[in-house]
């Protein structure tokens, strides 16, 4: 387990009405790890926020880490 995938899967849960649907999945490539966003229909809004400030302060926190770890990481954000 990834200390990535479990701090997104953490602050998405705390967003969303039905945190059992939250869905994390991590595809580690050569330079860069994709992280896979999957949240329910009624949801994605939430992750989203108006403007997609959600999902930009998302991928703020996900980079800040990443460059703690030494480490590249995107965040997709999955329909």
């Amino acid at each position: 387990m990834s200390e990535l995938k479990d701090l997104i899967e953490y602050v998405s849960k705390q967003l969303v009405d039905i945190p059992e649907e939250v869905e994390v999945n991590e595809i580690v490539g050569e330079q860069t790890t994709v992280i896979e966003l999957k949240v329910d229909k009624t949801d994605l809004g939430k992750v989203i926020g108006k403007q997609g400030r959600t999902a930009r302060a998302l991928r703020t926190i996900l980079n800040a880490a990443s460059t703690k770890l030494k480490k590249r990481s995107v965040l997709e954000i999955i329909e």
